[in-house]
Formats: C-alpha cells, structure tokens, sequence
C-alpha cells in the first residue's frame, strides 16, 4: 500500500514495476545489470482516485502518459535497482498529491483607471518618439 494523503492510498496491485537496462554511470556492470525502475500506473482504472483527479493528474503528466492512460515514470538515476524503484514511487506520489490539489479558482478582474491612464500614456509616448523618427513635415521646417 502506497499512502500518497490521509484520505488516498494506492494498492500495490495498481502499480507494475519492470526493471529494464540503464544508461549512464555504472561502468560493465551497466551492459549486464538492468537496474533502471520503468514504474506504469493505470490512471484511469484506479479505485482509489477520483474522476477529477485522475484528469488532472493526466494534464499534469503530459507526455509520460500514453494513449491508453497509462502513466511511465521511468527512474534511473542509481546504480541500485532498490534506489530506482523507491525514486519511481516517490516521483509517482508527488505526482498524485500535486493531482490532489485543487487549483485556485480565477476571480476576473478588471484593470484600474490608474494603469489604463498609464498604459494610455505609454502608449502616446511612444507614439511621439516614432513620430519624432519621421521625415519633417513641411510646417516643422519652417
């Protein structure tokens, strides 16, 4: 069981761990040792996560998420198989937690007289120095 909240957890059945080849440091014994962690986690058959969750822990994942909403968190960070696969699951929970969170709803605001005065005035200010680039104008070169 993998306790993401005090009110979520994860059965250890949800999650399938394969251990693959890795990469990077670890001298021979990278080419004969498969020790990177590849972590997949059905999102959408998961009975502990609810409906809104699941669709924002999919945004938040991105393109570690396949077609069939299957989450692959690939860890090979360690020499260690151990190492990989605790990495895997807590890069799985921070994950979940940060799905957990409800976004702050946007509360529409409009600007201040103050800044569209401001903006108004940059905005003539810049105009003035574009037009101070130009060629004269004949009553200017008088």
């Amino acid at each position: 069981m993998i306790e993401i909240s005090s009110t979520v957890a994860l059965g250890d059945d949800e999650i399938q761990i394969d251990f693959i080849r890795a990469s990077g440091p670890g001298g021979q014994n990278v080419n004969k040792v498969s020790s990177a962690a590849q972590l997949r986690f059905d999102i959408l058959s998961s009975p502990a996560l609810e409906p809104e969750v699941k669709e924002r822990l999919r945004r938040i994942a991105g393109s570690r998420v396949t077609g069939d909403g299957i989450l692959v968190i690939e860890a090979r960070r360690y020499r260690t198989q151990e190492q990989n696969r605790l990495d895997a699951i807590q890069r799985l929970v921070a994950l979940v937690q940060k799905a957990l969170e409800k976004p702050k709803p946007r509360h529409k605001t409009r600007p201040t007289l103050a800044s569209r005065q401001k903006r108004l005035q940059a905005k003539r200010q810049r105009g003035e120095t574009k037009r101070l680039r130009g060629r004269p104008s004949p009553e200017e070169q008088r």
